[in-house]
């Protein structure tokens, strides 16, 4: 079993993560009287961090579109769901498994080989969140080698983040400093109209080291959000570049600035920042013949989020533009009403099931976003056929409660509770051959069933 340097969790170097040994260390210092800084209970993050953040980050955070419908739905939807777990040996570890009994987490995302199939969502804004926003985040996700997409929202540059996320690779190694960081980028799409800023951006990802492009189409204008609303704050539209660091120092933006305006971006911060807004959510979508400029721009492996419908899944699968698509709501926070997104990922997976990419003649892969709280949480959409899930609002919570040592502790926690969740339910990897819909059944129906062998 690897082990870590008993003053973990911290910023020296360590091996591979091993969530096991995390839980190990914590009781090895409960034997001294030490309790953890963080604690390991999920829905207590929410809370905690809630105490901590301003009305206005409250409010952003925690806040979802009208009524929060939509994410009520999201949580709901898991314990719609139950692991079935197998006992007799049949939690023997796969092929390949580096621990002993112990579960195979690893898995190929978009060809890229992760210890665990997680990754940290886009989330904007960050540094209202913690002062050290997306770069704590990045250094953290990268420390525990877990793959960081940054938003164009972001309150920091793409290069910052680049360079922070390379210092968090560095601690990970074992020593030898040449650890590599998975960071992906997520796109906010601007209209047609500035097809030279969005390529300025995709450009700047690139040679920053960014592999993977996220294409958020369910974002082109900001949802309903009462608890915004209420607060009068759309962080977006204020001097401070926080949400719009991006393009303040994106060389093409700040042209087109000076060309309209006859002054440069730094003179003028506040209308800057209202003009960018606009650029990042113009207010109306586009189209699937759209993409393919995207993909004349990005020769990486590119997925679209933001899709809830088998029919435009199995349309945007059969392109052959794309290598992945995203099953998500946005967490609840852009339309009220609609469906869970574990709800609609059951449909999405068989809709483009068998479907290639051009670019690499892969199948299509679905990844998922929106309400995941626990490894359990995690397990179950990978058992139903998400090749990888997002982290979003849990990570955060971490961000606020403890920077990039919060981000660390909610990371490997997630990861040591789906691998103990696995290993408790026999389940020897989160490869679909066995961790599948077979591992899982619906709760509902064992009452029903149950009803059938009641004698009255």
């Amino acid at each position: 079993m690897t082990t870590h340097p008993g003053k973990r969790p911290d910023t020296v170097k360590h091996v591979d993560p091993d969530p096991i040994a995390y839980e190990a260390e914590v009781y090895q210092r409960g034997l001294r009287y030490q309790r953890p800084p963080f604690t390991f209970k999920p829905l207590e993050w929410e809370p905690l961090a809630s105490e901590r953040m301003s009305a206005d980050t409250r409010g952003y955070v925690l806040g979802s579109a009208g009524t929060g419908e939509t994410a009520a739905k999201n949580r709901a939807a898991f314990a719609k769901w139950s692991i079935m777990p197998r006992r007799l040996g049949l939690g023997r570890t796969a092929e390949g498994a580096k621990r002993g009994v112990f579960p195979n987490l690893e898995a190929e995302v978009l060809g890229r080989k992760l210890p665990c199939p997680i990754a940290c969502a886009p989330v904007g804004v960050q540094k209202i969140m913690n002062p050290e926003g997306e770069l704590a985040a990045a250094r953290a996700a990268a420390r525990e080698r877990v793959p960081f997409v940054m938003s164009t929202a972001s309150s920091t540059s793409i290069e910052d983040v680049a360079r922070a996320s390379d210092e968090g690779a560095a601690a990970s190694a074992d020593g030898g400093g040449n650890a590599k960081a998975e960071r992906w980028y997520q796109l906010y799409w601007p209209a047609r109209e500035h097809d030279d800023i969005t390529a300025s951006l995709l450009n700047r990802a690139r040679h920053a080291g960014f592999s993977v492009l996220v294409v958020t189409l369910d974002t082109y204008i900001l949802g309903w959000r009462p608890s915004d609303m209420d607060n009068g704050y759309n962080p977006f539209l204020r001097s401070d570049q926080v949400g719009v660091a991006i393009g303040l120092t994106d060389p093409v933006f700040r042209a087109h600035f000076k060309k309209k305006h006859g002054r440069e971006v730094d003179e003028e911060l506040a209308a800057a920042a209202a003009e960018w807004t606009r650029t990042i959510f113009p207010g109306t979508g586009h189209t699937l013949d759209d993409v393919a400029f995207l993909r004349s721009h990005w020769d990486g492996p590119m997925v679209l989020k933001g899709i809830q419908s088998p029919v435009d899944a199995r349309a945007i699968a059969e392109s052959g533009l794309v290598d992945g698509i995203v099953v998500s709501n946005h967490g609840g926070r852009q339309a009220d009403g609609g469906m869970s997104s574990l709800g609609a990922l059951p449909g999405i997976v068989e809709a483009v099931r068998g479907i290639t990419t051009n670019r690499t003649n892969r199948d299509v892969e679905v990844l998922f976003d929106s309400g995941i709280r626990s490894g359990a949480d995690i397990a179950k959409a990978l058992a139903l056929g998400a090749s990888m899930c997002l982290i979003g609002r849990p990570y955060v919570y971490g961000l606020v409660l403890g920077g990039e040592e919060g981000v660390a502790h909610v990371l490997r926690s997630l990861i040591g509770d789906l691998e103990l969740t696995l290993h408790l339910s026999g389940i020897a990897s989160v490869a679909p051959e066995h961790l599948n819909r077979g591992s899982l059944v619906k709760e509902g129906e064992l009452f029903k069933e149950a009803q059938t062998y009641v004698t009255y």
